[in-house]
């Protein structure tokens, strides 16, 4: 298991391909994700996935993270920079290592939140950015994470592991 880290940066998106908005702070409701981010509750407006009315929400998909070590270095190996929040995750990090904390619960600020699986990036991330970016973070996208108790995230925040 890793070390805790910080949060750094936060960002949603209200609505599908809307550009991410960085935040102060953010409001994790537990089965449902980051409040005003556009996959928040049950009916899904993101581009990755589609559930409708009725429909169990699947897992990984309240809060995803990313490593900004991992965002400086796909800009140093492979010169493909992003700007703050262009690579679609919720919350940047350092000094955690987010793959570890597949299938392991961890504490994010006030939430605890569980790891799902990696967030590997998609074909939209590299329409609406360049190039190389999917093969860039292949395997270092980030992780996605479900929210299991409620709680505030902001910048600053320790991540640590809880099992």
């Amino acid at each position: 298991m890793t070390g805790s880290g910080t949060v750094e940066r936060i960002f949603i998106a209200p609505e599908a391909e809307a550009e991410m908005r960085e935040r102060t702070d953010v409001e994790a409701v537990a089965g449902k994700g980051l409040r005003g981010d556009r996959y928040f509750g049950e009916i899904e407006t993101g581009t990755f996935v589609e559930w409708g009315p009725g429909e169990e929400r699947p897992d990984g998909y309240d809060l995803t993270l990313i490593e900004q070590e991992a965002v400086a270095a796909i800009e140093r190996e492979a010169g493909i920079e992003l700007a703050p929040g262009e690579h679609r995750r919720n919350v940047e990090t350092r000094d955690v290592a987010l793959n570890h904390l597949v299938g392991h619960r961890f504490r994010i600020g006030d939430a605890i939140c569980r790891g799902d699986r990696l967030c590997e990036p998609c074909s939209h991330l590299q329409r609406i950015t360049q190039d190389g970016v999917l093969q860039a973070l292949t395997h270092r996208g980030g992780l996605r994470a479900d929210v299991l108790e409620d709680g505030m995230i902001r910048p600053g925040d320790v991540i640590e592991p809880l099992e």
